[in-house]
C-alpha cells in the first residue's frame, strides 16, 4: 500500500441535505479531541520503543527511543488540553495487571493515581482488569484495602480512594451461577465536552474467561462484543448523544508481508481474521470510531461498516508508546459528526526529558512508588551471560523463545522433588525481555526488579500427572478454538523434551505423537509423566482446557514462579545467554 503523508486521516461523515428534506437547525459545530491509551499494564516509567526510522548509528535497524511513562503522556494530554480545551482522555482498558514491580508490588494502586491525575474519565474493562477478580476490581474502581492481598493493597496510599475514571463493559454480565442479574458495570457513559454529548461505549474481548484466572470470573459471562454494543444504541440515540465512540478491549494486527505500521494512515491491511476487524464489521453504523487493544499493535486503519462504508479502527500499541488521537467535528444541533480525523502520536520520553517539559507532578507519582519498591527492586539477582534474554521478536507468542527456553528450564528444576520431568511455560506470561532494553547493564546484572518485570502475576507453581496422550492434546491446543490462528500460543517446554508441528493440518492433526520426545525416545500415549508449569495454566489458562485432567495435582502455594526464576538465574546466570534451544520445530 502507497504511504500516505504523515497528517491526520479525515473521514466525512456529513451527507448533503436533499432540498425535499425539512430544514435542518443551523449547524453548531464544536471541536473534540479524544486521546486514547491502551494496554498501559501499569508501566509508570517508559520503556524502549522501536520507531519506524532509521537508526542514525546504523541504517540497518530502526530507531529505538525511550517512550511512554507518566510524566511524558501526562505532559501530551497537557499540551493537548491548551491546544484544544475539548479533550478528554479515555482507556482502551488494561490499564492494570501485568505491570512491573513499581506498580504491581503495590497493587497497581499507582497507576490508579497517575490516570487520575491526567484526567482519565471513562475505560473499557481489559482482561487484566480481572487478573485479582472481581471484588478486587471493585476495590481498584471505588477505593479500600479490603484486598485478597492485603500484603500489597494499600501500601501505596494508606487510604486508597479508588479510580475516579468509570472502567465500562457492556458485554459484561452476572451468569446464573452467580445467583445475580444485571451487570457489573455500566455499558456506556456520556461525557459533556464543549456543549457536546459524546457517548463512549465500552466492552471487553469475550476469551475473557479462557485467559485469566477462571475462578476469579467465575461468577460472570462475556457475551458477544458487537451484539452487546449494538443493544445499546437505540438507548444511546434516545439520548440524542451528538457521537458514539466505541472502546473495546479487542484487537488485531497489520496482515503479514505489509509495510503498513502505527504511522499509516488509513491502512486498510489488518488482517481480515483478526477478531477487532471481524466485529467492526458488525458494530453499528451509529458508532462514528473504534478505539482497539489488547493485541498490542500499532494501527491506524479503516474497515468497512455493516454498510461498507469506511470507519477509523485503531490502537496506540502498548505501555503508553502511543496515545490514540481522534479530533471530531461535532453539530451539536443535528447531533451528529460532521468529520473525525484519526492518528497515532508517539510519546516520545527523551524529547521532552531533553526539553524539560515532563509533568513533575507525575514525577512525585513515580518516586514515590520506586521509594515503595526500592528495597526489593534493587536486590541483586545474578550476572547473565549475555546483556540481555530476550521474549521473542516483538513479543511473539507462537515461536520458541530463549526466556522462554529459561523460564521453562527454572520451573522443571525447581519441582524436582515433586517428581517433575517436563515443564510448561505459556508465553502470554512472559511480559518482558530480562532486562527491558531501557535497563540493560554494562556489567550484564539483573535486579528483582528486572525479574518481576518478566513475570509479574505472583502465580505460584503446579504439578501434575499427564499421559503421553494428554501432552500431545494440550500441545494440539496451542493451535485451536481460540488459540487458532493469529492467536496461537507456543507453550514454551523444557530441557530433554521437544516436538514438531505442521500448522498447516487440520485441527488435532499438527502434531504426530511420534514426533514428540522426551530424553529423545518418543513418548508413550498411555505413559504418564509428571509434569510442571505456573498455577494460572494448570488451571486450564489461556484455554488449554486438557491440563484440568491432570491427575495427582501438588499445589505449591509458596513457591511463586517468580522466586523460581530468580533462583535459577542465582545458579545459573553466567551460562545464560541469549539463544533459542531448537526444542520446537515448525514442519
Amino acid at each position: 500500500m502507497k504511504r500516505m503523508p504523515l497528517a491526520l486521516m479525515t473521514v466525512s461523515l456529513l451527507l448533503a441535505a436533499c432540498s425535499t428534506t425539512p430544514t435542518r437547525p443551523a449547524a453548531s459545530p464544536v471541536d473534540v479531541t479524544v486521546l486514547g491509551l491502551n494496554d498501559f499494564h501499569g508501566y509508570l516509567e517508559p520503556t524502549s520503543f522501536p520507531t519506524n526510522q532509521p537508526d542514525p548509528k546504523d541504517a540497518t535497524k530502526k530507531l529505538a527511543i525511550n517512550a511512554g511513562g507518566i510524566e511524558a503522556i501526562s505532559a501530551e494530554l497537557i499540551d493537548a488540553r491548551k491546544a484544544n480545551p475539548n479533550t478528554i482522555f479515555v482507556g482502551g482498558g488494561d490499564l492494570i495487571g501485568a505491570s512491573p514491580i513499581n506498580s504491581g508490588l503495590l497493587r497497581d494502586e499507582p497507576a490508579v493515581y497517575a490516570l487520575n491525575g491526567m484526567g482519565m474519565k471513562v475505560s473499557a474493562l481489559g482482561n487484566h482488569e480481572f487478573d485479582q477478580g472481581l471484588d478486587e476490581l471493585f476495590r481498584m474502581q471505588n477505593g479500600g484495602c479490603e484486598s485478597n492481598d492485603k500484603a500489597k493493597a494499600c501500601k501505596f496510599d494508606p487510604n486508597y480512594k479508588g479510580a475516579t475514571f468509570k472502567w465500562i463493559g457492556a458485554n459484561v454480565k452476572y451468569n446464573t451461577a452467580s445467583g445475580k442479574t444485571g451487570t457489573p458495570f455500566a455499558p456506556y457513559s456520556i461525557q459533556e465536552i464543549g456543549g457536546a454529548k459524546i457517548a463512549f461505549v465500552g466492552a471487553v474481548t469475550k476469551t475473557t474467561p479462557g485467559i485469566v484466572s477462571p475462578e476469579g470470573v467465575s461468577m460472570l459471562e462475556f457475551t458477544d462484543e458487537a451484539d452487546a454494543v449494538n443493544a445499546v444504541i437505540p438507548e444511546l440515540k434516545a439520548k440524542k448523544v451528538d457521537a458514539i465512540i466505541m472502546l473495546i478491549h479487542e484487537g488485531g494486527e497489520i496482515s503479514a508481508g505489509s509495510t503498513d505500521d502505527y504511522s499509516t494512515v488509513g491502512c486498510k491491511t489488518l488482517n481480515d481474521q483478526s477478531p477487532i476487524v471481524q466485529i467492526a464489521k458488525r458494530v453499528d453504523v451509529a458508532v462514528t470510531a473504534i478505539i482497539s487493544g489488547h493485541s498490542h499493535q500499532g494501527y491506524n486503519c479503516l474497515v468497512p461498516d455493516p454498510k461498507g462504508k469506511d470507519r477509523i479502527v485503531i490502537q496506540g500499541q502498548q505501555y503508553g508508546h502511543l496515545l490514540q488521537r481522534l479530533d471530531l467535528k461535532v453539530d451539536k444541533a443535528n447531533h451528529e459528526v460532521m468529520t473525525v480525523r484519526a492518528a497515532n502520536l508517539v510519546v516520545n520520553y527523551d524529547t521532552r526529558k531533553a526539553n524539560n517539559t515532563l509533568d513533575f507532578a507525575m514525577t512525585q507519582i513515580v518516586g514515590t512508588a520506586n521509594n515503595k519498591v526500592a528495597a526489593i527492586k534493587n536486590q541483586f539477582v545474578a550476572t547473565l551471560g549475555d546483556p540481555q534474554i530476550q521474549r521473542g521478536i516483538g513479543n511473539a507468542r507462537n515461536t520458541e523463545t530463549a526466556l522462554g527456553d529459561i523460564i521453562a528450564d527454572a520451573q522443571l528444576a525447581a519441582t524436582q522433588a515433586q517428581g517433575s520431568q517436563i515443564a510448561l511455560m505459556n508465553p502470554g506470561g512472559i511480559r518482558a525481555d530480562l532486562p527491558d532494553t531501557t535497563q540493560i547493564k554494562a556489567d550484564k546484572s539483573v535486579n528483582f526488579g528486572d525479574v518481576f518485570a518478566v513475570q509479574p502475576f505472583g502465580n505460584t507453581m503446579t504439578v501434575m500427572t499427564l499421559t503421553g496422550q494428554q501432552i500431545k492434546d494440550v500441545l494440539e491446543q496451542q493451535f485451536s478454538g481460540a488459540n487458532a490462528g493469529t492467536a496461537n500460543k507456543l507453550l514454551q517446554v523444557s530441557a530433554g523434551f521437544s516436538y514438531k508441528y505442521t500448522l498447516a493440518n487440520p485441527d488435532g492433526q499438527r502434531i504426530n505423537i511420534a514426533d514428540i520426545t522426551f530424553k529423545g525416545a518418543p513418548i508413550n500415549p498411555a505413559g504418564s509423566y509428571r509434569v510442571a508449569m505456573n498455577s494460572f495454566l494448570g488451571a486450564g489458562g489461556d484455554n488449554f482446557t486438557v491440563l484440568k485432567g491432570g491427575t495427582n495435582v501438588v499445589q505449591l502455594p509458596n513457591l511463586a514462579d517468580v522466586d523460581v526464576l530468580a533462583a535459577y538465574l542465582k545458579a545459573n546466570g553466567p551460562s545464560l545467554k541469549n539463544v533459542v534451544q531448537g526444542r520446537i520445530t515448525k514442519l
